[in-house]
């Protein structure tokens, strides 16, 4: 009996330790991996991977991803800006959550069958690179996580220039840069304030909001969106605050 006992002491000390050992070998991968990313800019996304391996919703077999990855100095100032006045404005000031509007989205879930979301930019990011999409509790807490270490080991300019390359932004369109090209024949660091302004306002939903065929609610959304824009200052909030190297 006492050999038994001492078998399954040892069996369970011997878990504990490999749990340990487990949980911080995820850690230094995932630290490892958001530091890599700092500087490397990622290839590719999972949800790029899925968007590949599914039709067109057109019944188009346009299945090539259109993404190529700019830095932030090579876009127009009114792209960023025009992010922040759709997306999330208090994006400068937080530290990667807006707990305000995570309560209220969670109230109006439980209340509503309509879904909405209270994710940052931050947490867009968190998401886009590092997860699966998808709802749960679990891939949410995994989100905040990764959020964590972004807004940590990234910084505020590094988050936005990810997002603006990886963001979804039409049908296999990825990025300001394929958007800039496909939708304006022209390159991100030419876009003026309507054009950025109505980029942005598809991004609830890009499959179903076009910015090559604007429907009404996007039309109204840019109007929103512009006049934000100027109460937040203009390009001038943004210049002051990117350090802008033009």
């Amino acid at each position: 009996m006492a050999k038994n006992q001492s078998s399954s002491s040892f069996t369970w000390a011997d878990a504990r330790r490999l749990f340990f050992k487990l949980c911080i070998t995820l850690f230094l991968v995932s630290v490892l991996w958001v530091l890599a990313y700092r500087w490397i800019d990622p290839p590719v996304t999972l949800h790029m991977l899925s968007k590949r391996s599914e039709p067109s919703p057109k019944n188009q077999k346009t299945e090539q991803i259109q993404y190529k990855f700019v830095e932030l100095e090579e876009m127009s100032m009114q792209l960023p800006l025009a992010v922040i006045a759709s997306e999330d404005q208090l994006y400068l000031t937080h530290s990667g959550f807006d707990f305000k509007a995570i309560r209220k989205a969670f109230e109006t879930n439980i209340s509503s069958k309509k879904t909405v979301g209270g994710s940052t930019i931050s947490q867009q990011v968190a998401k886009n690179v590092f997860l699966w999409h998808g709802r749960s509790y679990l891939r949410k807490a995994v989100e905040m996580y990764f959020t964590f270490l972004i807004e940590v080991l990234w910084g505020k300019e590094r988050i936005m220039e990810v997002y603006l390359n990886i963001a979804e932004m039409g049908d296999h369109v990825f990025g300001v840069h394929a958007a800039c090209q496909k939708f304006y024949n022209t390159t991100p660091d030419k876009v003026g304030r309507q054009q950025a302004a109505l980029i942005a306002a598809s991004l609830p939903n890009p499959i179903k909001y076009s910015v090559a065929d604007p429907n009404g609610y996007m039309l109204r959304n840019r109007r929103r969106i512009v006049r934000n824009m100027g109460r937040l200052g203009g390009t001038e909030y943004v210049k002051n605050w990117l350090q802008w190297k033009k």
